[in-house]
């Protein structure tokens, strides 16, 4: 009996092993993109240097919620991620690891669709 348990171990521990590789998927294509976001995000006032006055009196406070709220969007998307890592590296946790990695891109794009949403362009 215990040569069955000795030959199930290294298997177990195959298993336990590559459960890294979604985080690293989701954090390869998160990081680099909720960077991009933010350069985005930070740039999106330009968009109205040359407004009217009454269309940078309806830019200006739309952008400074939606900023906020992008601000929010971000850090949830990104503790999300940090979530992915932080599991316990144990198999029973492998399936909410790969749903919360999956998770994090998804919830920066749903950030960065809001923020869009919400800005009075011009």
């Amino acid at each position: 009996m215990s040569l069955d348990i000795a030959a199930d171990a290294p298997a177990q521990q195959a298993q336990a092993t590559r459960q890294w590789i979604a985080p690293l998927l989701s954090s390869v294509v998160t990081i680099p993109a909720a960077l991009f976001a933010w350069f985005y995000a930070g740039l999106a006032p330009m968009a109205c240097d040359s407004c009217t006055d009454a269309q940078a009196a309806a830019f200006d406070p739309s952008y400074e919620r939606a900023y906020t709220v992008f601000g929010w969007g971000l850090t949830i998307s990104l503790l999300i991620l940090a979530t992915a890592w932080l599991l316990p590296w144990e198999e029973r946790f492998e399936a909410r690891r790969t749903g919360f990695a999956a998770l994090a891109p998804m919830a920066l794009l749903a950030t960065v669709l809001t923020f869009a949403g919400m800005v009075d362009w011009p």
